[in-house]
């Protein structure tokens, strides 16, 4: 048990690193959009989330864990990208 724990720790600081990368892309989306209306796009929540399973049943993830924690995912992403993008129009007022 010793060993499956430590693993699972290893993968969880994988799963890190890869989430704060996403999370700067996030970030780079909310300072490049111009319009908040295109922060969420509800037919690019679905591409995400269908690509997301797809790519779940190629590589043996249950569809009933990956497509609830992308979908959670997704909607934190949207509120950080939310927020990045009031902060990048708020600052571009302010300078305007």
């Amino acid at each position: 048990m010793e060993e499956v724990r430590s693993e699972i720790d290893r993968l969880d600081r994988i799963l890190v690193t890869l989430l704060a990368e996403r999370q700067r892309y996030i970030e780079a989306a909310g300072r490049i959009k111009p319009r908040a209306q295109e922060v969420r796009l509800p037919w690019r929540i679905e591409e995400v989330v269908a690509k997301v399973l797809a790519e779940a049943e190629e590589q043996g993830l249950s569809q009933r864990i990956a497509e609830p924690v992308w979908r959670e995912l997704i909607e934190r992403c949207i509120d950080h990208e939310e927020e990045i993008w009031a902060l990048r129009h708020a600052d571009a007022e302010k300078a305007g």
